[in-house]
């Protein structure tokens, strides 16, 4: 079985990962001057962990059957999962200069026919999930040991679809779905906790039949464990982790923005915001 990260004793930590993967997504928000990159910034610790502590792919056979899938829901952060797949082998990074232009496998947008490494096209918000226990169905029926994981935001959990697929995933015992919710607080009308209340998250997903982990999704030794826990849980159940996570984090000025669901930043602006990330590198 081939696997994300195999052991190496000079290979990259996942701290250097995520940090990598926000580097990335920022020189990608620079050559459009714009974009959800408060978004990559806040789950670049997850998404490095997932793809190199958690899952299994081959970087260069992105269709492999046995491979685990990833399903990023919240498509408006596709540049956070570009990011990902080009620090795990799957995109050139040379590509990063054609993000958002007319041809590019990387539009602004998550869309599954265009990019390597993307299972769905995620524009509708609310239906990552439903789609997730589609696919943990089949490969149950296939007899195959792949999982699949699947990212949303705190806002979609507006939806009501996310709740019927909760709960169809715990009706089918999907032991093989990894969910993980960006509870960031932050969308596009405002605080998600105000537009609709979602509290106490933990004790309603888990009342539907869920594994349920709460941590600091920008904690990598926390990501880490949640994921391992996510792994190791026994029971035929699907397994949620709910991640807060910090909008912006590593860029100190980002961080502090007020509003940052979609941003545009000042040309010397995204100098600064590479400084910082390169102030922040893990020793």
């Amino acid at each position: 079985m081939t696997t994300a990260e195999p052991p190496r004793a000079n290979a990259p930590s996942i701290a250097e990962r995520a940090y990598r993967i926000r580097r990335h997504a920022v020189r990608m928000g620079e050559v459009q001057g714009q974009g959800y990159i408060a978004q990559a910034l806040d789950i670049a610790d997850v998404l490095a962990t997932a793809y190199f502590h958690a899952m299994n792919y081959r970087p260069e056979d992105p269709a492999w059957e046995g491979r685990d899938r990833f399903l990023l829901s919240n498509g408006h952060y596709a540049i956070a999962l570009y990011a990902a797949l080009i620090e795990a082998g799957v995109i050139p990074e040379a590509e990063i200069e054609t993000y958002g232009f007319d041809d590019s496998r990387l539009p602004m947008s998550g869309m599954a026919q265009y990019t390597p490494g993307m299972e769905m096209s995620g524009g509708s918000l609310g239906l990552g999930l439903s789609i997730a226990v589609g696919m943990a169905l089949g490969l149950k029926r296939k007899q195959s040991s792949a999982r699949v994981f699947v990212l949303f935001s705190d806002g979609e959990l507006d939806e009501g679809s996310k709740w019927e697929a909760m709960m169809s995933a715990a009706h089918y015992r999907l032991d093989n779905i990894v969910a993980i919710v960006d509870v960031n607080n932050q969308q596009a009308d405002g605080a998600s906790s105000e537009v609709m209340a979602f509290e106490p998250l933990s004790d309603k997903v888990r009342a539907f039949g869920w594994h349920v982990q709460r941590i600091d999704g920008n904690d990598v030794d926390a990501v880490v464990a949640a994921f391992d826990a996510a792994r190791d849980d026994a029971e035929p159940r699907p397994k949620m982790i709910i991640a807060d996570t910090l909008m912006g984090k590593g860029v100190p000025f980002l961080e502090a923005r007020e509003k940052n669901h979609f941003i545009r930043v000042e040309a010397d602006e995204w100098r600064l915001a590479l400084q910082a990330l390169d102030a922040g590198r893990p020793a």
